[in-house]
């Protein structure tokens, strides 16, 4: 409990504090560093809003107590009902408080850039790779958010053997973060004659979007070489230079845009999906050294982890890392995700809740 106390006027502290540097004549003539401080206000708010009922409720709490020392039975009568009503109602806001105060994933309210690849079973898995394309986009549209597609390879049989796409709204990381890894589908392949189930995967990378102010990229350590778009595109294709390659020197990431408009539209958006993946690279470098497990099984995953299974001949949806099964396999491939998500994200909560509290904000 004293944990809980100390982490909660940490927070205060720095509420007030930053009170004081929003209205610093210095901080007013740098719109960047004051936005940055009143984002950060704004997510304390909560904490100190619920912490001063705590401490309003906790204080009568402790004045019924010193009651029952009295020598007035009516009132260590009155001081006991006291007692036994606010006891609840602090060990509840005790609860709350711990959720609030848990460690935040700093990523959780940027945008998203998500890679799918069609993987094994041929045709098949580059169909499975649009019908979740198609998945993440209806979803994204229930939550007003905005999708555009950066980069797609189609296959002949349909589909995509790549397509990569950004997710632009409120939170979009929080929920998406979990989606990285290997999907596999069990149904019966239109080419099928015979009947048989195939079992075939696709691949999903979900990234963080992050500006360069938030991760520094040194452009020094990119190659960028420049030609002529292939494939099936407009009256411009394989006539001007406008596809790009950028290569991240250190890592070898490598990224070939040829989607956009014009070389400078490509260039941007190679940059844009080059500086998320090598930011992706860095945290799981990161989380590796520091030899914890990937964000409580259900974070940054890597694309070898097999974390969901599509069943279609049963309607079934299992995801691996939590052990959910839900029989509506038809409702969530329409987009309709948020029951999947509201497990993993509960599950994340309550893994964290396990973690011993630091004392440190």
């Amino acid at each position: 409990m004293n944990v809980l106390i100390t982490r909660c006027q940490q927070v205060v502290d720095r509420y007030h504090t930053l009170d004081k540097l929003l209205q610093d004549p210095a901080t007013l003539s740098e719109p960047k560093k004051l936005a940055k401080y009143a984002k950060e206000q704004s997510t304390l708010q909560d904490v100190v809003t619920l912490f001063s009922k705590y401490q309003a409720i906790n204080e009568h709490y402790m004045q019924a107590k010193t009651w029952l020392n009295e020598s007035d039975r009516e009132l260590r009568e009155m001081a006991e009902l006291e007692i036994a009503e606010l006891e609840p109602q602090l060990e509840k806001l005790e609860e709350e408080l711990q959720v609030l105060l848990l460690p935040k994933d700093p990523d959780d309210d940027k945008n998203v850039i998500m890679e799918i690849r069609g993987a094994a079973g041929g045709d098949e898995g580059n169909i499975f790779a649009g019908d979740l394309y198609r998945m993440y986009a209806r979803y994204a549209e229930s939550k007003g958010w905005k999708v555009e597609v950066l980069e797609a390879a189609e296959a002949q049989s349909g589909g995509y053997t790549l397509i990569s796409f950004a997710i632009k709204g409120n939170d979009v990381y929080r929920y998406l973060k979990f989606e990285s890894g290997a999907h596999r589908v069990q149904r019966v392949p239109k080419t099928e004659t015979q009947g048989r189930i195939h079992t075939s995967t696709a691949t999903v990378l979900a990234m963080a979007e992050v500006e360069q102010e938030d991760f520094e990229l040194n452009e020094s350590d990119l190659t960028f070489e420049t030609h002529r778009a292939s494939g099936a595109g407009g009256q411009s294709v394989n006539k001007t230079d406008s596809a790009v390659r950028v290569v991240h020197v250190p890592t070898g990431i490598s990224v070939n845009m040829q989607e956009g408009r014009s070389q400078h539209d490509n260039r941007e958006r190679a940059v844009k999906i080059i500086r998320a993946r090598v930011y992706e690279d860095y945290m799981e470098k990161i989380e590796e050294a520091k030899g914890k497990e990937r964000q409580s099984k259900i974070g940054r995953g890597s694309r070898s982890e097999k974390i969901r299974t599509y069943n279609y001949p049963q309607n079934r949806l299992s995801d691996h890392r939590i052990g959910l099964t839900i029989v509506q396999l038809d409702r969530i491939m329409e987009g309709k995700l948020d029951d999947v998500f509201d497990a993993l994200l509960t599950y994340e909560q309550k893994t964290k809740l396990e973690q011993p509290l630091d004392g440190d904000l």
